[in-house]
């Protein structure tokens, strides 16, 4: 593995560390919810990633691997990389206890991809939902690696919470800049699970962690949709289907949102509704 430490990442991994036991101890039985056919997807992601039966298919940021070990419950050959010690750690074991096989690596992303491209490595599918690449420092980097390890007729699927949904409140009031250049300094990743009550536990939630705060600061970036797509493009792939959905798949952004079915969120009741997550498909030109 490349030595290629990045101290912002860095942190960003002791603050994961933190909160990941947070986020499990809202779910029940996570390996007997998967091993009775039991599903973290939602139909967004299946749409736009196709058939996976029989794929090579890259998960990145892929967290505690729920979503990496329901895309091997289809027939996926799953390779899932995340920063996190605690999360891959737990992605591991839940492979073990739900008998789905998925490879799992602890690694910063970016270094990750440059040494699977340098190992010959080529996935069909590279997939990265919700929360990824707000994380990224170096987003042409991250588009240029992801490039470089997918196979020809390969895409990429790309799920995102929408750039502009950090910028409102409850009342729909823009409160926080769409352009931010640099880094953003945050408290700590949230517990963001427990805040969403069912929406992030569909095998059931339990109470768990309660007012969970976190020792470790966190650091994100915000990433225009123009500055995703460019990024892409310039890393050589074709953009094929970007699409903006009213709705935030199992996460309560902020609070005062809108329960809606299917564990979705919307903008909060009387307030119009505003793009909460971005879809994104590409190919190898």
């Amino acid at each position: 593995m490349t030595d290629d430490t990045n101290p912002v990442h860095e942190q960003n991994r002791r603050s994961w560390n933190a909160v990941t036991p947070a986020h499990n101890s809202h779910k029940h039985d996570q390996a007997g919810f998967l091993r009775s056919g039991g599903t973290t997807l939602f139909p967004e992601e299946l749409e736009l990633l196709g058939d996976v039966a029989g794929t090579r298919l890259l998960h990145l940021q892929c967290n505690c691997g729920q979503d990496s070990l329901s895309l091997a419950a289809l027939g996926a050959e799953v390779t899932g990389v995340d920063i996190s010690d605690a999360a891959i750690d737990f992605a591991r074991t839940l492979s073990a206890d739900s008998s789905l096989p998925a490879t799992f690596h602890r690694s910063d992303v970016l270094p990750w991809l440059e040494d699977a491209a340098a190992r010959g490595e080529r996935f069909d599918r590279v997939f990265s939902s919700y929360g990824t690449i707000t994380w990224l420092e170096d987003l042409p980097r991250w588009a240029r690696g992801v490039a470089s390890v997918l196979a020809p007729g390969g895409r990429l699927v790309l799920l995102e919470f929408h750039p502009l949904a950090w910028s409102f409140d409850r009342e729909g009031k823009v409160i926080e800049h769409y352009f931010i250049d640099g880094p953003i300094e945050e408290g700590g990743v949230s517990d963001y699970v427990g805040r969403s009550q069912e929406g992030l536990s569909p095998m059931g939630r339990a109470e768990g962690t309660r007012e969970f705060a976190n020792p470790e600061k966190a650091i994100c970036y915000q990433h225009t949709v123009a500055q995703t797509v460019q990024a892409i493009a310039d890393a050589g792939l074709f953009v094929e289907q970007l699409r903006e959905y009213p709705h935030a798949n199992g996460c309560l952004i902020f609070e005062g949102m809108q329960p809606l079915p299917g564990r979705r969120f919307g903008m909060p009741q009387g307030v119009p509704s505003m793009p909460l997550m971005l879809g994104l498909v590409a190919t190898p030109r």
